[in-house]
């Protein structure tokens, strides 16, 4: 596994790696919290140190400024998005990531489409877009006949065992989901259909803020690869 840096979504200072996954240095001006400097996670087989933009100057990056889009589709989510599906924040959501870069039984879902990642996503994530499992495209990875459906994609990436008719979810993997923020139904409509067809509502967790949250606290993205 190689180290490499990688900087933040715009400009700033680049993130310093470290052997550890979590630490605090008391030379960083901006912290995570008052004991937690950075964490290290690994995304696509790189290990990224995640930190905040130590720039006081620092703004929201204008991709993200935005106010006010047309609703539908981009409307005001629930804070909860289905019955005992947790609600998770950013401090939360530095712990998934780390779980995720050792135990297999976690993964972190960045639920949007192709257009929007290719601006930047969260490090430790995996690109699952929410068409992908939506039951409105009828759950195909692609618009073919014989494409993957929603079914498939439990069975080969979420531990989901069974037919269709008889799914058994006694082995399914704890799923982390996100899209661009608390304004955006990418991730929700994917819960949703998830829990529908039985996935466990306690096996799913909600980072509700989503991009939009993560770089408003000046926070690590990458490039997609």
């Amino acid at each position: 596994m190689k180290i490499k840096a990688v900087s933040l979504l715009v400009g700033g200072l680049m993130a310093s790696l470290i052997s550890v996954s979590a630490v605090a240095d008391d030379s960083m001006n901006v912290k995570i919290s008052p004991t937690l400097d950075s964490v290290n996670v690994v995304h696509m087989g790189d290990r990224i140190t995640i930190q905040r933009d130590q720039d006081k100057g620092h703004t929201i990056p204008k991709l993200y400024a935005k106010t006010s889009r047309s609703c539908p589709p981009f409307c005001i989510q629930p804070s909860v998005a289905a019955p005992g599906v947790e609600t998770i924040a950013e401090l939360e959501m530095l712990d998934y990531l780390k779980q995720a870069s050792t135990d297999n039984s976690v993964i972190v879902i960045d639920s949007r489409t192709n257009d929007w990642v290719a601006r930047g996503t969260i490090p430790g994530s995996v690109n699952i877009p929410w068409t992908k499992l939506s039951v409105a495209g009828n759950g195909a990875w692609e618009d073919s006949e014989d494409a993957p459906s929603a079914n498939d994609v439990m069975r080969d990436r979420f531990g989901v065992k069974g037919d269709d008719d008889k799914l058994d979810f006694s082995d399914a993997k704890t799923l982390v989901m996100f899209c661009n923020g608390s304004w955006c139904h990418q991730s929700t409509v994917n819960i949703r259909s998830l829990v529908k067809k039985g996935y466990p509502a306690e096996k799913i967790k909600w980072y509700r803020g989503g991009m939009q949250s993560w770089v408003t606290l000046g926070l690590t993205t990458v490039p997609p690869q």
